[in-house]
């Protein structure tokens, strides 16, 4: 099975690039906005807790916000313009911290054409195929480094999943499930906010998306440009209750996405499934453990019990022999200590510019496929925007139903 190859966990847990290490720290700025995506899972204080760096600079828009920032991170400039922020401060490393991704672009942008050598940023990555591309052009020719925070595509666990699929314990892998968290967000909001890790790790697993096909539905019926509205979070136009996606991917896989608002599952369904012909690995997004062993063919039926045996970072059925995987995940010191090796070499983040730019061609190609009618739509796609922009009359007319009146 053809995955990307990723940096061994111990190497990613101390090293630094001997340019780093002739300095006395790696000067941190600070992009936030309070009341427009604050500062994200604690993409802030990560760097509080890395001794090659010091944070000297934050920028927040919301002046009450900035103020309560500053004291957090107990930076030395402060300001409502993250562009003055930068030119002041000229840091080596951004932290591009809003929920929130209609400013992503400009935020990036600005930081790299700063200076700075390092970025990582909150998801979702940016809105549109345009702006990710444009963002990985400039780190490219800057020779920068952008890491995405899809903190699961850091877990050493991914590892261990590669060389249970190597060895054959899944037999042979005929296919992947992925679901959003389907909540009340379930559609639309849910494949940019939850799902977005969702298909990152999907691409990891299988390759690049060669193409997609999907539907968008609201209250049972098919998505049409009459129900397209500026989407919550800042996120440009969504639409739907209910995501159905069909990607065939780089390694002849295919995969799925799905997502449906209060679908009743509690939230157990939000992650993916690697479903082989003698046992699935289920991933469950942001949970410890993050995945499970289910052994035995999944279409055979038995009377036997199968048991969701725990996958440690040391494989199925053994115990956790890391302490530290909170604090690396969770609180994000792995993707920031890997940012750090990458600069000044020719290595990539683990969760890189470029892989964020997957993950938003995989949402986008969901929008784009539903305007024409389920039509596989290929990747990278003709429109780099956002389709459900689009005019009605670029939308192709929903299939009639069996039911549905004339």
């Amino acid at each position: 099975m053809k995955r990307r190859t990723f940096l061994a966990t111990a190497a990613a847990s101390s090293a630094i690039p001997a340019a780093s290490r002739q300095t006395d720290s790696l000067k941190v700025g600070v992009i936030g906005h309070t009341g427009r995506g604050n500062y994200g899972h604690g993409l802030d204080v990560v760097w509080k807790n890395i001794p090659e760096t010091r944070i000297v600079g934050v920028a927040d828009g919301n002046p009450k916000g900035l103020t309560a920032a500053k004291e957090k991170l107990g930076a030395e400039v402060a300001t409502t313009d993250y562009r003055e922020m930068l030119m002041k401060v000229r840091p080596d490393i951004v932290a591009v911290c809003p929920r929130h991704p209609d400013q992503h672009h400009a935020m990036m942008t600005a930081a790299l054409e700063s200076g700075a050598k390092g970025i990582y940023v909150e998801k979702p990555f940016c809105r549109t195929p345009a702006e990710a591309a444009s963002v990985v052009a400039l780190a490219k020719k800057s020779q920068a480094k952008v890491a995405v925070a899809h903190r699961n595509r850091y877990h050493p666990t991914l590892q261990a999943i590669d060389t249970m699929i190597k060895r054959g314990d899944l037999g042979r892998v005929l296919e992947i499930r992925g679901r959003g968290k389907g909540d009340r967000r379930g559609g639309g909001e849910d494949l940019w906010v939850l799902g977005s890790h969702t298909v990152n790790l999907i691409s990891y697993f299988a390759g690049r998306p060669l193409s997609c096909s999907a539907i968008m539905k609201v209250k049972g019926k098919p998505v049409t440009r009459a129900d397209v509205y500026d989407g919550n979070e800042a996120l440009g136009p969504l639409a739907g209750d209910e995501v159905h996606a069909r990607y065939e991917m780089e390694n002849g896989l295919i995969a799925t996405f799905d997502s449906l608002a209060n679908d009743q599952t509690g939230g157990h369904g939000f992650g993916l499934q690697i479903i082989g012909s003698r046992g699935i690995v289920s991933i469950k997004v942001d949970r410890h453990p993050l995945a499970h062993f289910v052994p035995g063919n999944p279409f055979e039926p038995t009377d036997k019990s199968r048991p969701w045996i725990p996958i440690s970072t040391a494989g199925p059925g053994t115990a956790e022999p890391r302490n530290d995987l909170v604090e690396m995940i969770s609180h994000h010191g792995r993707p920031a200590r890997d940012l750090i090796e990458c600069l000044g070499t020719d290595r990539q983040p683990l969760c890189s510019g470029e892989e964020g730019e997957t993950t938003v061609q995989m949402i986008c190609a969901v929008f784009d496929s539903h305007r024409q009618g389920g039509k596989a739509v290929s990747m990278p796609l003709e429109y780099s925007g956002n389709a459900l922009e689009l005019p009605a009359e670029q939308w192709t007319a929903p299939r009639p139903r069996r039911g549905d009146s004339a």
